[in-house]
C-alpha cells in the first residue's frame, strides 16, 4: 500500500465531508447517532468475533492483562457504546449556537456564532470503545473524522467502524465523514499529523510515548495533555473526616487515570492526626507509600521519596507524600511539580480555598473534592474526546464545546464604515 496516497485519499474525502456536516441540522446528526446505535445492537456478536481475533493475537504477541482488559470488547462494553451514542445524541448541539450580540456605536450588531473545527484526527490505543466516543462526539459537533487506533485493536475497529457507516448511511450523510484507517503501518500516523490541508487538529489518546512523540511531530494544532500528576493539599484548617475520604477516593478509586492522586500534600501542623489513619487505610488497599524525611518521621516504615518521585505519573498503588508547613509551601511545590492536569485543596478555610482556585495553575481545581472528578461527564459535558493541559483553545475535559470554535458575526442593513 501506498501509505501517503492512502492517508491523503482519506483526508480529501473528510475535508469534503466536512462541508456537508458544517451544514447538517441536529435531527440529522441525531439520527446518524441513533442509527449507529441500532446496528451495533445488531452486531453484537460479529463485534465479539472480530474482537476475539484481536484477543488471540494479542496473548500471542505477550499482550500483558491490563492491555487485554482494555482491548477486550463484552456484551456489557458494547451495550455501554450503544449507551454513549444515545446520550450524546440527546446533549445539546452546540453548533450554530449565536452568543453577545450587540450594537455597536455605528449601528451594527455583532455576536460570535460557534462552528465545528472541521476535520479532526484522532490517534488512540487499545481500547476500541474509544471508536464510537470519538466518532460520536465529532459527528454531534459537526466535525469530519480520522480515526487511527492502536494495531492491536483493528478488526473490533473495522468491525465498529462498519456500524458506523450504516449509521451515516441511514441518515443521508456521507459515510466518509467517520473514517477508520485500515492500515497498521506506523507510516499512517506520520502522513496524518502532517496532513495540513485536510486535518484542522490532531487528538491524541494514549500513553506517554504516543503523545511525546505527536506533540514534537505534528504539524497541525494538537489538543492533549502528557501527565496526569495531581495533588491533594490536605491544609491545616481541613475537616480530616473529609480529608481522609477525599485522599482515600483520590488515589484508590482507580488506579490506571489520569485524574488519581499522585502526591498527597499535608499541612504539618495536622500530619501527626491524619497520616498514621491515612496510611493504614492505604496499607489496606496495597498502596505502597513513598515520603519525605517529615513524612517518614510520623510513618518510620514507608520507602523515602526520591526527586524523582515528585515528577512522576505512577498510574499504579504507589502514592508519594509531602509535609508542608502550610497553603504557600503546598502551592510552591504544586507550581514546581504539577503537569497541569488537576489540583485539589481539603480546607474549611474559605479565604484559603478562593486563594487556592485562583493561584493554581491547573486545568481543574478543586475544593474538597477529589482529583477523581475530573472527568467530561462528571462536569456535565455527556463525554469526553479527552483532557487538555493546554492554554489554548480547549483547557480540561473536552466535549463538544471543545470540538468547536467561534466566528464573529455582523448583522447590519446598509451600513458602510464611515
Amino acid at each position: 500500500m501506498d501509505i501517503a496516497n492512502y492517508m491523503h485519499t482519506l483526508g480529501r474525502q473528510a475535508r469534503a465531508a466536512s462541508r456537508v456536516l458544517a451544514m447538517a441540522d441536529t435531527g440529522t446528526k441525531n439520527a446518524a447517532l441513533l442509527k449507529t446505535a441500532e446496528a451495533l445492537e445488531a452486531s453484537v456478536e460479529t463485534l465479539v468475533q472480530e474482537n476475539a481475533r484481536d484477543l488471540e493475537r494479542g496473548r500471542e504477541n505477550g499482550l500483558d492483562a491490563a492491555m487485554l482488559d482494555r482491548l477486550e470488547l463484552t456484551p456489557a462494553r458494547i451495550a455501554a457504546m450503544v449507551e454513549g451514542l444515545r446520550q450524546v445524541a440527546a446533549l445539546p448541539d452546540p453548533v450554530g449556537e449565536v452568543t453577545d450580540m450587540s450594537y455597536r456605536p455605528s449601528g451594527i450588531q455583532v455576536g460570535r456564532m460557534r462552528v465545528p473545527l472541521g476535520v479532526v484526527g484522532i490517534i488512540y490505543e487499545s481500547r476500541p470503545n474509544v471508536t464510537v466516543e470519538a466518532a460520536s462526539l465529532c459527528l454531534k459537533s459537526g466535525n469530519a473524522t480520522i480515526l487511527r487506533g492502536g494495531s492491536e485493536a483493528i478488526h473490533s475497529n473495522q468491525a465498529i467502524a462498519a456500524c458506523l457507516r450504516q449509521g451515516l448511511a441511514a441518515a443521508g450523510l456521507p459515510e466518509t465523514a467517520v473514517q477508520v484507517v485500515e492500515t497498521t503501518d506506523r507510516a499512517a500516523v506520520g502522513e496524518l499529523i502532517t496532513m495540513r490541508d485536510f486535518v484542522d487538529v490532531i487528538v491524541p489518546r494514549g500513553g506517554k510515548g504516543l503523545i511525546e512523540r505527536i506533540s514534537s511531530e505534528a504539524t497541525i494544532p494538537v489538543i492533549k495533555h502528557l501527565d496526569g500528576i495531581c495533588h491533594v493539599y490536605i491544609d491545616d484548617e481541613a475537616d480530616l473526616d473529609k480529608a481522609y475520604t477525599i485522599a482515600m477516593n483520590a488515589k484508590t478509586h482507580r488506579y490506571g487515570v489520569c485524574n488519581a492522586m499522585e502526591t498527597l500534600l499535608v499541612a504539618a501542623a495536622v500530619a501527626d492526626q491524619i497520616l498514621p489513619r491515612l496510611a493504614a487505610g492505604y496499607q489496606e488497599k496495597g498502596v505502597e507509600l513513598r515520603g519525605c524525611e517529615r513524612t517518614r518521621a510520623i510513618l518510620p516504615g514507608i520507602a523515602a521519596a526520591t526527586e524523582e518521585d515528585w515528577q512522576t505519573e505512577y498510574l499504579a498503588p504507589v502514592l508519594s507524600i509531602r509535609v508542608v508547613d502550610g497553603i504557600d509551601a503546598a502551592i510552591d511545590h504544586i507550581d514546581r511539580y504539577s503537569s497541569q492536569h488537576t489540583e485539589s485543596i481539603v480546607t474549611e478555610n474559605y479565604t484559603r480555598g478562593r486563594r487556592f482556585l485562583r493561584e493554581v495553575d491547573s486545568s481543574s481545581v478543586m475544593i474538597n473534592a477529589s482529583t477523581r472528578f475530573a472527568d467530561g461527564f462528571e462536569y456535565g459535558l455527556g463525554a469526553e474526546i479527552g483532557i487538555s493541559t493546554d492554554k489554548l483553545h480547549a483547557r480540561g475535559p473536552v466535549g463538544l464545546e471543545g470540538l468547536t470554535s467561534q466566528k464573529y458575526v455582523v448583522l447590519g442593513d446598509g451600513h458602510i464604515r464611515q
